[in-house]
């Protein structure tokens, strides 16, 4: 599929690209990381639903695989372009104002902590229209409002095709509050993701 104009013009115009999911995701969202060029031009933050307490080589098979920097969040870290940042297990990602991080250590959202919702929300108001956002598969709702969010704010809002996802629901939750302004398959997010 030829991807329109509109879609890749404010891919290129994006500063931060959010990626995110669930059960189901890790797969997609590993391939992606693994085809960014060391020159991206943006800062990327990974958000993956883990177990509470749960020993997890993400953050190992992702610095293996990307050609970019890629590091896990700590607090006050200031993004930076042709940065992976990777969500830390038991607290909530923030961007602040002054596009540093903050980890938050209040309830979870969706059962989940990092909650993807969260982190998109915070996002919506420093990025605005400089912000893409991608929600993968997923077996609840988190993601839905915060997706919403950031397209009314003016962020490129995409959802992977829940027929092609594993888990459906999370792609499927940001389609029926109308966050999503493209459904695309997976293999159609990474030939975005190249351009």
């Amino acid at each position: 599929m030829a991807l329109d104009k509109d879609i890749v013009q404010r891919w290129r115009n994006s500063e931060l690209l959010l990626l995110a999911g669930s059960a189901g995701s890790f797969k997609h969202i590993y391939n992606a990381v693994k085809i960014f060029p060391v020159d991206l031009n943006k800062a990327v933050l990974v958000i993956i639903h883990r177990k509470k307490n749960f020993f997890s080589e993400i953050e190992k098979l992702f610095a293996e695989s990307s050609r970019m920097s890629l590091r896990e969040v700590s607090d006050k870290d200031v993004l930076q372009n042709n940065t992976v940042y990777i969500a830390p297990a038991n607290y909530h990602t923030l961007i602040e104002k002054d596009k540093s991080f903050s980890l938050d250590v209040s309830e979870a959202v969706w059962y989940s902590k990092p909650s993807i919702d969260v982190a998109f929300d915070s996002a919506s108001d420093i990025y605005c229209d400089k912000c893409t956002a991608v929600l993968f598969s997923g077996a609840n709702a988190d993601g839905a409002e915060g997706l919403l969010r950031l397209r009314k704010n003016g962020a490129l809002t995409i959802v992977q095709d829940p027929n092609e996802a594993e888990m459906p629901e999370m792609p499927q939750s940001a389609i029926n509050l109308e966050a999503a302004q493209y459904v695309l398959r997976s293999s159609e997010i990474l030939e975005l993701f190249q351009l």
